[in-house]
Parts: structure tokens; sequence; C-alpha cells
């Protein structure tokens, strides 16, 4: 499936920059409770990215329609998590945290509609 594909390697490239930010630019600059908060946005950015670089893999044997949705809920997830929590931390702006359970809800479900396309399969 190339969106996965794609939209995995782009990710996976943001998350190698954000990361690089904050251990470089940013642990300078916010305090220490908002640069874990910044590494672990950054850590489930990276690991969303390497799912869907695995899910596409997967698509060259599964219907691609029953991942479609899936792929879209991850990204999702990683743009409303992580950079959620990427903005709250580097603008100071601190009800952008309401946010990002919507983030992580895209998350959950990405996985189990994975799971069970795949069961279906």
């Amino acid at each position: 499936m190339k969106l996965a594909l794609v939209g995995g390697a782009v990710f996976m490239a943001l998350a190698v920059l954000f990361g690089a930010f904050g251990a470089h630019s940013l642990k300078e600059m916010v305090s220490t409770a908002d640069l874990l908060t910044f590494e672990k946005a950054v850590r489930y950015h990276f690991w969303h990215a390497l799912g869907l670089l695995v899910i596409g893999a997967i698509g060259f044997h599964i219907s691609v329609d029953a991942l479609r949705f899936p792929v879209y809920l991850i990204m999702f997830g990683i743009i409303f998590f992580s950079g959620s929590l990427y903005l709250l931390v580097i603008t100071d702006t601190r009800w952008l945290g309401a946010v990002t359970p919507f983030g992580g809800t895209a998350f959950i479900i990405a996985w189990i509609l994975l799971a069970y396309q795949l069961y279906r399969a």
C-alpha cells in the first residue's frame, strides 16, 4: 500500500527531525517536564510511523481496502497526538493538551481495526 509506505517514510523522517530538535535545541529552552512530554510525542510518532511501514508491507499480502482506514487513523493520530504535544511544548499553549486524547484514541481504534481486518483476511 503506497500511502502507508510513503506516509510512513515521511513521518519517520519527521520523527528523527523532531527528536533531534528536542535533544539538541529544545532542552535549553523548556522545563524538564516539558522535555519529557516532547520526548513522549517523538516516541509515539516514531513507533506509529514504523507501524505505517509495516502496514504498507502487509498491503502486499491482503486487500489494500482493508488497510486504508487504519492507515488514515494512524496518520490522524500522529498529527493530533504527537503534533498537539509538540505545539504544546514549543508554544506553551497548554489547552492543546485537550486535543492529544483524540490522537491517542485514533491510535487505539486503528490497531483494533487492523487486528480485525487481519483476522478477516
